[in-house]
């Protein structure tokens, strides 16, 4: 049995929560750059070239891509072998805590829905954790903007539903959405499991390295043919037209019911940001 303090925990934490504000995951940067080459539009090619330029600036200063540094989702892999020295949960919201005030991030989160009190640290963090095999706690800091989470939807599909039904509903989630999440997006979907869980699928998605297309080729079809689809629609980079409206599309699938087939779609803007580290 391997013992990990808690103070091990919020110190990661709070360094990936400023990490994850102030640099992409790798190859977004290249990706949005490389957009250019099958963006048709003068206009977006210019605009991916603002976006580009941001992110060099951000790196640059020391500062936020974004000024909505968003909520913090947290997802942790917590080995089997693992002894917390403390409680887990405290623990990541102190440094959820300590990377917002010390980082100078943007506190955005209020302790009630309708309330709407500022808690003026960025806390409660959403934590996602899961029991693993080994000794070790991998967690992944996902910090959301709103600007795209209020863009997702979630519908609960019957088992009649085409494959063409699907691909055209994450479609017509992106065109509802326009030019509100910041275009060019990235796609999540989750497909299977149940009501909730198909919205963590697509959650899940959205960090999943964008150059890995989904292992099965069902499914990597559909990434292809949704991502295909939403490029048709025409918003283009910041909803000014073009051929580039999303930048890739990730499916991340489950069981579920005989009677049902739930399918959510989580968009992220172009800044969507997440770090990974291993304790």
């Amino acid at each position: 049995m391997r013992e990990i303090y808690c103070e091990e925990i919020t110190k990661a934490i709070a360094e990936m929560c400023v990490e994850a504000n102030l640099k992409l995951p790798c190859g977004m940067r290249e990706c949005i750059e490389g957009a250019k080459d099958s963006e048709e539009s003068e206009l977006c090619r210019s605009v991916l070239d603002d976006i580009a330029a941001n992110i060099d600036c951000a790196a640059e200063l020391g500062v936020p891509i974004c000024q909505d540094t968003g909520m913090a989702v947290i997802f942790a892999e917590i080995g089997q072998d693992v002894h917390i020295n403390g409680d887990f949960e405290s623990a990541v919201n102190a440094g959820v805590a300590r990377g917002y005030i010390d980082g100078r991030l943007r506190l955005s989160i209020v302790g009630d829905p309708l309330e709407r009190v500022n808690t003026g640290d960025n806390t409660p963090a959403v934590i996602h954790t899961r029991l693993v095999s080994g000794d070790k706690i991998r967690l992944t800091v996902a910090p959301k903007g709103f600007g795209s989470e209020n863009m997702s939807r979630l519908k609960m599909f019957t088992p009649s539903a085409t494959q063409d039904d699907i691909v055209n509903f994450v479609a017509e989630t992106v065109s509802i959405a326009g030019s509100n999440p910041c275009p060019p997006i990235v796609v999540g979907v989750g497909i299977g499991g149940d009501f909730e869980y198909s919205a963590l699928l697509a959650k899940k998605a959205l960090c999943r390295d964008l150059n890995i297309r989904h292992p099965e080729p069902l499914y990597a079809e559909l990434e292809r043919k949704m991502l295909g689809k939403i490029n048709d629609l025409g918003i283009g980079s910041q909803g000014f037209g073009g051929t580039v409206t999303a930048l890739y599309v990730n499916i991340e699938k489950a069981p579920t019911h005989i009677a049902g087939l739930p399918v959510a779609v989580n968009i992220g803007c172009h800044v969507t940001r997440h770090c990974e580290r291993v304790i």
